[in-house]
């Protein structure tokens, strides 16, 4: 999508501090981070959100949660939470499927 803010990103358009990056998908650090460690971890594929996953796209979102998982223990993480928002209301202002990965300090609950 030519007006997404991530697929610029992806496209090498708009600079970010990349953490991660395959023929799938792709992580960088947040510009904006909510916690000592925040990153994100988006689909190549513009996938608006957690609501339009589907068969034809779930095995790209497995391969997201795998590659968290495996940057998580690369990065030291021994505890972290991942967020996805769904929606204006929720607090998704990128409509590209992103998983926010937060850690480095103690995460309330409920969380907003």
């Amino acid at each position: 999508m030519s007006d997404c803010l991530f697929c610029k990103i992806i496209n090498g358009d708009i600079p970010s501090n990349k953490v991660y990056e395959d023929e799938l998908c792709c992580a960088f650090y947040d510009i904006d981070p909510q916690a000592p460690v925040h990153f994100l971890v988006i689909p190549k594929e513009h996938i608006q959100s957690v609501s339009q996953v589907n068969e034809g796209n779930a095995a790209t979102v497995g391969h997201i949660f795998s590659v968290i998982a495996s940057l998580s223990k690369e990065l030291g993480l021994g505890s972290y939470r991942v967020v996805s928002n769904i929606g204006e209301q929720a607090g998704q202002s990128v409509l590209h499927l992103h998983f926010h990965v937060l850690s480095g300090r103690d995460m309330t609950w409920p969380p907003g």
